[in-house]
C-alpha cells in the first residue's frame, strides 16, 4: 500500500473520525456515529481505498525508491 492521503488530509480524517467515534460512545449521536472508524482508520493509514481505485492522490512526498 502506498500512501495516497496527504498530511493535512490525514490530520483532518483522523479528527473528524475521532469525533464522531467519541459522540456515538457517549450516545449523543445515533450508531451511525461510529462510522467515523473509517476516516479514522485511513487518516492513521495514510491510504484511502477508493482514492485507490480512482488513481487520486493527495501525498506530495514521493515513495522513496527501492534499492
Amino acid at each position: 500500500m502506498k500512501t495516497n492521503i496527504g498530511n493535512i488530509e490525514r490530520v483532518i480524517r483522523a479528527l473528524v473520525g475521532l469525533v464522531l467515534v467519541a459522540l456515538a460512545a457517549t450516545n449523543t449521536v445515533g450508531w451511525w456515529g461510529w462510522l467515523g472508524l473509517i476516516p479514522l482508520a485511513t487518516g492513521l493509514l495514510g491510504w484511502c481505498p477508493p482514492y485507490a481505485l480512482l488513481g487520486i492522490n493527495t501525498c506530495k512526498v514521493k515513495d522513496a525508491p527501492k534499492a
